[in-house]
């Protein structure tokens, strides 16, 4: 009798992280093929060329994995919604902070990824839709922000989330603030924020509980981060502490939960999705997309 093949879609991000993904490229496929998947691999040419290949898959593909950082995941489920339909996703960490895979409980062994992947234990995630755009986990601006896109890589290889806290105090002499009014079904503020970020994670940055520790993945809730603009050393102090600590300082900051939410400024801010540079906007809608992705986690 003939074997029945599933099939497979390895989406591959090759200068992810230290670029070991090339070292355990044949493992993972070897470990699909075990569990009766027929592979076809692509290795991605350029920045949002995964966008495409996904946008573009057959619709008999039963598994679209993907190897990379959280930037490359997020290209694969930006491509998933603009096809207008979904195949679980498989997602094999190789970025060199992997925020959205830590909050998955994802392992840093590719070997045991594609393991988990293999075993097909599927879970339903909330996706973020920022006006045209998807996100997977994090849409911020302001100080900081720039850190994850304007970072080196080999500065990322070596240092890992590290990194975006030493780029980011080299911005604190420059610190540049957002007028800003806030709208969400649960309060309205306008004020100056130096810093915001809308998320669906345990961890930003390397940093873990520094949305909160009432965090779910699959609730159709954003955790929103607002900090004000301080007005000395001692208010930007208190503000360094609250986001490396998992205290929230009421004085510095508002922080809430919601589905929907709109930012308003008379200048232009920009900001980043998941770490990508995410153009630059006077006005964003942000909206909770509840459970729109399916992801395979250990079981």
């Amino acid at each position: 009798m003939e074997k029945q093949f599933k099939k497979a879609l390895f989406i591959v991000n090759p200068h992810a992280g230290k670029g070991l993904i090339k070292n355990h490229l044949l493992s993972v496929v070897n470990t699909l093929t075990k569990e009766g998947y027929l592979v076809t691999t692509y290795i991605t040419q350029s920045r949002g060329d995964a966008i495409q290949v996904t946008r573009e898959r057959e619709r008999d593909y039963d598994l679209v994995v993907c190897s990379g950082g959280d930037g490359t995941l997020d290209e694969i489920v930006t491509g998933m919604m603009q096809s207008g339909f979904q195949t679980k996703i498989g997602y094999i960490p190789a970025g060199s902070t992997n925020d959205f895979a830590k909050s998955l409980k994802l392992p840093s062994s590719m070997k045991k990824a594609a393991e988990i992947v293999a075993a097909d234990n599927t879970y339903a995630c909330d996706v973020g839709v920022f006006n045209e755009d998807v996100f997977v986990y994090v849409a911020a601006f302001g100080i900081f922000t720039e850190v994850s896109y304007g970072t080196p890589q080999e500065l990322k290889n070596m240092l890992g989330h590290t990194a975006y806290l030493l780029e980011g105090m080299k911005q604190i002499q420059n610190i540049k603030s957002y007028h800003m009014k806030v709208t969400s079904n649960e309060c309205v503020i306008e004020g100056d924020f130096i810093y915001g970020m809308i998320t669906n994670s345990y961890s930003i940055g390397g940093i873990k509980n520094i949305t909160g520790r009432e965090v779910a993945l699959n609730d159709g809730l954003f955790e929103v981060t607002l900090i004000r603009r301080p007005n000395n050393l001692i208010e930007l102090n208190k503000v360094l502490v609250a986001l490396v600590s998992d205290k929230i300082d009421a004085d510095c900051m508002y922080t809430f939960k919601t589905s929907s939410i709109v930012l308003e400024s008379m200048e232009e801010v920009a900001w980043t999705l998941d770490g990508e540079f995410g153009g630059k906007h006077t006005k964003v809608e942000l909206f909770n997309k509840q459970e729109a992705m399916e992801i395979i986690v250990k079981g």
